[in-house]
């Protein structure tokens, strides 16, 4: 047979990208549940609901969406319970059975959002976190104002932490743990006193009781050391506080199959889960009282989170016990990877199931525990689902089970990278990857981009990387690396820039762009640099401290640390992260802010922000603007609408994604050619 030209991959094909996520397995093992969304024909983004026989015969399309996800397998296996929203923001608890009847709606609660939900082991009840929408924020209560002339009313904020972004301005609503009778369907309210934001939960396994996190504090956005773990009796509702857990963040609690013990992610001390600190993995024995780490001899972090524009990123924990209660499963990142690996409860000792240049996520196990399903996705290979056998302490053998993206990928010639460890100047080894163009011969010179990633505390991965991809078909070569800063490689690497950006990360990023203009299919002279949030920082900084780079791309950026101050969804306590406050001694922020060192900048910029971003507001890139226009720098200010926010890149409307792309590439054209 002919062999089948390959062409290379272009924007559009973004539409094409299946984004499989959540993945469970049914208590018997025969089938697994999981998430699709793609992008509709207009402009919208459904999710669907789909099962695959683990025996690899059969995948079909449980529900028909258009919004359906969070699907939990009863406690028999017979039904799947969900959430579904018909209507954008008045998401209901549905369930349909697996014998081929039709979904039913089981709640009909006020508009809001569901967090999570959990099916407890006895199938008697449901829990869930449900946030109820204020009344004057409603869809409908905008269409009334529309009909009669009335004005957007005020929204009056008594509490410090009113918005996120990408939830947008909530004011005061906060979510509460409900449970659901599943057999009269009545919904108790356990729990609505927390203050943070979110709550993670889990049944006991005799279903009488329920653990959970929260923050109670009414200054939970800055205490994050006053998170709690309480215990609710389901028959009852009455909520006792574990009250000898230490301070610290808390998170993704899970029993023990005896029920004595609890897992969860952790750390003691004052500061927030998202740390340069590792989270670690600990347990609390609920009869001794006591709480020990599994994991910090090991220095690996339970918040290593891979960024990456084709799939559903997550900062929680996942974290399932094995059913012998002898080993505690999670996924950590580690040199790129996403690893599967469990820790020994009696005798903590860190065991690797599954490694590989591959992000590997981890679902959940059957009821027997000889199954866990999982997804896995490569630089090369879209995220899809995987079930393995598990067999003690030994590596997994994963089966791949769905194939939705094999037919976009059959068609495409993408480029595979290379790994390396370039040198910093004071000998720290900086991991990097080299995305060469597909068609590219050996020892073809072509220009370069360097591409710095946000957080400042994730790292790049092993993933799928759209505009990667995209770039290195355009003709360019596409380097990415993980400096200091990133999660992955130790508590120290990610430690080194706490309170002092712009000093070793920098380094770093010299020592990379050096490695470029040294590389032989690189032309030195023709090198640009780019980054989205902390990259946008980093750019900032990079063309502020340096004349290597012809031009540059800084993607809701940090310019102004003093400024982000108050315009940032999370306030910065004072002398916490940071030395210093804005209202005190301020020259620490300053010093490390980018447009302080903005004179006598050259480099031509592209500027991409969201009117809509509340991490970082877009005056971040209005001064930045600013600072080029006065001194006749070329540049262009592109300005995403306020229905667009922070993970735009990732998450946001497939039009503006292939506009924002379709500007990157014009942009690259013109100063790199």
């Amino acid at each position: 047979m002919p062999k089948t030209t390959r062409r290379l991959i272009d924007p559009e094909d973004l539409l094409r990208i299946i984004r499989v996520s959540d993945p469970s397995l049914a208590p018997d093992g025969s089938r697994v549940l999981f998430t699709t969304r793609t992008c509709g024909e207009r402009n919208d983004q459904p999710s669907q609901l789909w099962l695959a026989d683990t025996s690899g015969d059969r995948v079909r399309r449980l529900t028909a969406g258009p919004r359906d996800g969070s699907g939990r397998f009863s406690h028999d296996g017979s039904a799947v319970y969900f959430v579904r929203s018909r209507v954008k923001g008045e998401p209901q608890i549905a369930i349909v059975p697996l014998d081929g009847g039709e979904a039913e709606e089981l709640t009909e609660l006020a508009p809001g959002s569901i967090a999570s939900l959990k099916v407890g082991p006895t199938g008697t009840h449901l829990a869930f976190t449900w946030r109820m929408t204020d009344p004057d924020r409603t869809a409908a209560a905008a269409t009334d104002r529309e009909q009669s002339g009335a004005s957007e009313p005020p929204m009056v904020i008594d509490d410090p932490w009113y918005r996120l972004d990408g939830d947008g301005y909530f004011g005061g609503a906060r979510y509460g743990l409900w449970l659901m009778e599943v057999a009269t369907r009545k919904l108790t309210c356990l729990d609505r006193k927390d203050n943070s934001g979110g709550i993670d939960f889990d049944f006991s396994p005799d279903g009488k009781s329920i653990v959970y996190t929260t923050n109670r504090a009414k200054r939970a956005c800055i205490q994050p050391w006053r998170e709690e773990m309480r215990l609710v009796d389901v028959r009852n509702g009455r909520t006792q506080k574990i009250d000898w857990l230490p301070e610290g963040p808390k998170s993704s609690p899970v029993f023990s199959p005896d029920g004595r013990q609890i897992a969860f992610a952790g750390r003691e001390g004052r500061e927030g889960a998202y740390s340069t600190d590792n989270l670690e993995l600990q347990v609390a024995d609920l009869g001794k009282k006591t709480v020990r780490s599994l994991s910090d001899h090991e220095d690996e972090c339970m918040m290593s989170v891979s960024i990456a524009d084709s799939a559903d990123a997550s900062f929680a924990s996942t974290l399932a016990w094995s059913s012998d209660g002898k080993r505690i499963w999670t996924r950590i990142g580690r040199n790129g990877e996403g690893r599967i690996v469990s820790y020994a409860v009696g005798r903590p000792k860190l065991t690797v199931h599954l490694e590989g240049a591959a992000e590997h996520g981890l679902g959940s196990f059957d009821r027997a525990g000889g199954k866990v399903c999982l997804l896995k996705s490569t630089a090369t290979k879209l995220t899809e689902v995987f079930v393995a056998e598990v067999k003690g302490t030994a590596p997994l053998e994963p089966r791949r089970l769905t194939g939705f993206n094999d037919a976009l990928l059959k068609e495409l010639k993408l480029s595979k990278p290379s790994s390396h460890w370039v040198k910093a100047a004071d000998g720290t080894k900086v991991h990097t990857w080299v995305m060469r163009p597909p068609n590219a011969k050996p020892g073809k010179v072509t220009p370069g981009i360097l591409e710095i990633h946000g957080g400042p505390h994730g790292l790049y991965g092993c993933g799928f990387f759209h505009e990667f991809q995209v770039l290195a078909a355009q003709g360019w070569t596409v380097v990415y690396s993980n400096p200091r800063g990133s999660k992955g490689y130790g508590r120290d690497h990610c430690d080194a820039i706490k309170g002092s950006w712009g000093q070793a990360d920098w380094e770093d990023i010299q020592a990379v762009t050096r490695f470029m203009q040294e590389h032989k299919g690189i032309d030195r002279k023709r090198i640009g640099i780019m980054g989205g949030s902390y990259g946008g920082y980093m750019t900032n900084w990079a063309v502020s401290h340096s004349k290597d780079y012809v031009a540059a791309i800084t993607d809701r950026c940090v310019s102004n640390l003093v400024s982000m101050f108050g315009s940032s969804d999370f306030i910065w306590p004072p002398d916490a992260y940071w030395p210093g406050a804005v209202y005190g001694d301020s020259s620490d922020l300053w010093e490390a802010s980018p447009v302080k060192h903005f004179k006598g900048v050259r480099t031509p910029m592209l500027i991409i922000h969201s009117e809509g971003d509340l991490r970082c507001n877009i005056e971040q890139s209005e001064q930045i603007h600013a600072s080029l226009v006065v001194q006749n720098v070329p540049c262009r200010f592109v300005r995403y609408p306020r229905s667009s926010s922070h993970g735009m890149s990732r998450s946001g409307p497939p039009d503006l994604r292939l506009h924002r792309l379709g500007e990157i590439i014009d942009w690259w054209t013109r100063y790199l050619r």
